[in-house]
């Protein structure tokens, strides 16, 4: 709190504005994946910067999204044929976030018109993109939906309604989860002021997610060495077989 109430006084100290602004921040700008990741919270906090005061203006709606790094994603439908379960059509989603959470003040519906949802991409439908899906597949949105789906069981996409708070017009506040299973990149928190359904300001920051340590020694490995990788992959598989058998055979001898 003491936070917004420090954004609160730069705000009031600065000249007059044309419009409404944000001024916001992050509890951490950088998250470090260990071994022992298990997730991590993020608060986003801030203030709205009024032209006039606040009791003379129509009230402001806010939503915040938290979008991870985008990428390629082929999505698979399988289907029983002859008893068996087996891959039949296929399609390639363009663009979507690896994570991406919104979080509002309000029924998304109801502070944001669909117009301004195309033109900013912002709820979790319109943030992912897939065009040209192959002409035998007629039902493409499907695909779509099922990775949604899929994502939402992972805990990767989320919609937080009524989860962003505004104090006395001014400052505002919300928290994502984020799950162990991140990808690394850049993730981007863009908050959007809406008004009678239009979006009438922005302000975007971001937090880098980064692996340390072992992990990012393992994972550098991986994809600049993959034939070492591989190579000790099978040796420690062998030796932890090994081990395992020799230790059986204390054990009952």
């Amino acid at each position: 709190m003491r936070l917004l109430r420090f954004i609160l006084a730069i705000l009031t100290l600065t000249g007059p504005a044309a419009a409404e602004e944000v001024v916001a921040a992050l509890s951490q700008n950088r998250v470090s994946i260990t071994a022992s990741f298990d997730g991590t919270e993020i608060l986003v906090f801030g203030a709205i910067k009024y032209e006039r005061p606040v009791s003379e203006v129509a009230p402001l709606d806010v939503i915040i999204t938290l979008s991870g790094p985008q990428e390629k994603v082929v999505v698979r439908r399988k289907q029983r044929v002859a008893g068996i379960w087996v891959n039949t059509n296929a399609v390639e989603v363009d663009r979507a976030p690896s994570y991406y959470a919104v979080s509002t003040t309000g029924p998304l519906n109801n502070i944001l018109a669909a117009t301004e949802d195309l033109r900013h991409k912002i709820s979790i439908p319109r943030a992912i993109r897939s065009v040209g899906a192959p002409s035998d597949v007629l039902d493409a949105e499907e695909f779509t939906k099922a990775l949604i789906r899929i994502r939402e069981g992972d805990k990767l996409y989320k919609m937080q309604e009524f989860e962003t708070v505004v104090f006395d017009g001014t400052l505002f506040r919300t928290d994502f989860t984020l799950p162990s299973n991140l990808v690394e990149g850049v993730y981007t928190t863009t908050i959007f002021l809406t008004r009678d359904k239009k979006v009438v300001g922005t302000f975007k920051t971001f937090i880098n997610v980064r692996k340390v340590g072992l992990e990012r020694w393992i994972y550098n490995l991986a994809h600049e060495q993959p034939l070492i990788y591989a190579l000790m992959s099978i040796f420690i598989a062998i030796a932890a077989g090994w081990g395992a058998s020799a230790f059986f055979r204390y054990v009952k001898g």
